[in-house]
This record gives C-alpha cells, structure tokens and sequence, in this order.
C-alpha cells in the first residue's frame, strides 16, 4: 500500500498526517513547505531508537544545523525538571520562533517534546515523529502535550498542535508483541465507539496488524487517525464530546495506578480490560444489549488477547480496583464518569453515566459474571 496522507483540519489548524513504509522520505520536502524559515533543528529522540534511524535522519536533515537530544522514555523522566534541561540547552544554542523541534519516539517523547515547543519562546515549529503503533494511532493526534506530576499523571501540560505528523511503520517492525497489542488496544476502541464497519474489517485483519502486514497497518494506523481526529475537531480541549475517546480507560486507568505503571501490564492491556468491563457495566445499566459484548469478546478469544481481562474477571479483583476509580480525570464531582456502550459505533454521550462509589461495589458481582 502506497503511504497515505491525511489532513488535521479545523478552523484554527491545517496540518498533514503522513502514513506507510518509508513515510521519512517525505520529511525534507514537508519541512520546506510547513517550516520555511528553519534554519536549527534540535531532535528530542528516544535513546531506544535504532542507530540505522538516526543516520537516516540525520542524513535527511543535511541541509539544517543539528541538535540531537537523547531521551530516557520513561514516565520519571516525564517531568518539569527534563523540560527545564532541555530549554536550557535551546536557549543556549539561540534558537528562535522560526525553528524547529522534531520529537522521534513513543507517547512519553511526543508529549515532552511538544510541551517543551509549547512553552519555549510561547512556541517553537514542532513536529511529530511517533515511533510507537501506540503513538502513530494515538497519541500523536489531537495536541495534547504535558508531563507528569507528584500529583499525577499529565497534570502539567498544554494543547499544542504540530506542523507534520509522520507515522513511518518501518519503526513498527522492531517493536515486541507486546508494545503490538498496546497500539491495536486503542485501534480496536476507535472501531467500538465510531465506526462498524472499521470493527468488522479488524474481525477478519486483527492477526495482519499483529503480525506487521504493512497493508493492514496502514489501513489500520489511518482509520484510527482519522476516528480520533473526528471526535478532537468537535471538542479540541475535551471538554465534552472528547471524552468519548476514553471509553474503557476509566477502568484502564484505575488497573494502572493499582499495579503501580508496572510494566508487567501495558496501558493497551490495560485498555483491552477496561473496554470489557465497561461493556460488561453498559449491558448491565441496561445501555446495550449481551451480543454487543459477545461479539467483541470473539476478537479476544481469536486473537488470543483473552488473557488481558480474565485476571480482572472475578469479582474480589473488581472491586479492588473501585477505590482507584475516584481520580479519573472525567469526574467532576464525587462520582465516577463512566464512557458507556450503546452498539458497535456508538457509545452514550459524557456524563450520562455517572456512578458512585457505593453502587458500583454492588454492582461488582453482576460485572463478574459476564
């Protein structure tokens, strides 16, 4: 499949989205029609990034002044104090308004990266290089930057949006299965909450995309784009309709924070728990019917993804991760804001379902025995 290329477009911002094998070649010809003026280059690039990518780059970039800055990617280095190195070193260097950050990693980076762009000089040329099926189909999308806090996670940030967006998915080659099924966690929640016909297209594709078929990826990594740039154009600032994109994450989060970011649970395996619960509530709230979560459960059990929520299955491990329900960042008030399932497409609408504390510890053993 020939690399495709999508537009981010709302009344404030026009960039392009560029996807498939060897998407990088584009970048020199992108950067002079979106970053004319950009003489200095700095690439906050993961240090886990392949050595063959970097030259790759470095070689596209000849034509700019260079500046490669290692990153850690972890959620510890997510912080004000890797913000704080990095401007140093950009004010140091003198670089201005017309130049340009380029972030080349997963999530952690993107978000740095483009908070660091945010805030220098009230804003620096970034763009976008995700590195990660996660990032290509997520969080690489929508402009939300910002790093973590003492308090919590992404407390400190900023809606930022890039000039270019390039999902090479020769990067995906590399990745381990397990980082596989993060990023189609959030593929598969995009088909759920928008789109049917995307769902029965991943019934027959899922095992291409996890085996790396670049036809499908492509296909896969696009559609998810263009669902969550949908919900994004018509709430940039998630105040309301947004939230749809967090459909499944409420439980996902709670099963984070409990096992304490470990990475013996990814935020996809996390997400493909949470989906199922969240379902399972739907049907018992009476907002969808069994089938919808029958069908849904068939890709786990096909795809050999079962074992993401059978450990959340019972109803003492629900009700274990009820308390950590309380700090999602949906809520509002003392109860929780649950992103319900109508059918395959269609989810009910934010703050419909909001539930406290003390029903959903009753409504735990119904939960379990679906």
């Amino acid at each position: 499949m020939k690399n495709q290329e999508i537009k981010f477009k709302n009344k404030n911002y026009n960039y392009p989205i560029v996807i498939g094998k060897n998407a990088l070649n584009v970048l020199p010809k992108k950067l002079r029609l979106h970053c004319s003026k950009t003489k200095n280059i700095a690439l906050i690039i993961d240090s886990k990034i392949p050595s063959k990518f970097k030259k790759n780059l470095k070689n596209k970039l000849k034509n700019y002044n260079l500046l490669f800055l290692s990153f850690s990617a972890n959620e510890k280095n997510k912080s004000i104090k890797t913000v704080n190195y990095y401007l140093k070193i950009l004010l140091s260097k003198n670089f201005n308004r017309s130049d340009l950050i380029i972030g080349v990693g997963g999530g952690i980076t993107g978000d740095v990266a483009g908070f660091v762009a945010s805030i220098f000089k009230r804003g620096i040329n970034f763009v976008n290089i995700p590195t990660t099926l996660l990032a290509q189909v997520d969080s690489s999308i929508g402009g939300k930057t910002g790093v973590n806090s003492s308090f919590g996670k992404n407390l400190i940030g900023s809606f930022y949006q890039p000039k270019l967006v390039i999902s090479d998915t020769s990067f995906v080659n590399s990745l381990p299965k397990k980082e596989m099924v993060c990023g189609y966690a959030e593929i598969l929640k995009h088909s759920i909450i928008k789109d049917q016909k995307f769902f029965n297209w991943l019934e027959k594709n899922t095992k291409g995309i996890l085996s790396k078929k670049n036809k499908s990826l492509t296909y896969a990594i696009k559609k998810s784009c263009e669902i969550k740039m949908h919900f994004v154009n018509k709430d940039v600032n998630e105040k309301n309709l947004r939230m749809i994109l967090n459909f499944g994450h409420t439980f996902a989060h709670a099963i984070e924070v409990k096992n304490n970011y470990s990475k013996k649970i990814t935020h996809g395996e996390a997400v493909l728990s949470g989906m199922i619960l969240a379902t399972r509530l739907s049907i018992i709230r009476k907002v969808c019917s069994s089938n919808i979560l029958e069908k849904i459960s068939k890709i786990y059990f096909e795809n050999d993804l079962d074992y993401t929520f059978k450990k959340y299955s019972k109803q003492k491990t629900i009700n274990e991760l009820i308390p950590y329900l309380k700090n999602d960042k949906k809520n509002n008030d003392e109860l929780i804001n649950f992103i319900l399932l109508k059918k395959i497409g269609k989810t009910a609408l934010p703050n419909k379902n909001k539930i406290s504390i003390n029903k959903l510890k009753k409504l735990s053993k119904a939960i379990s025995q679906y």
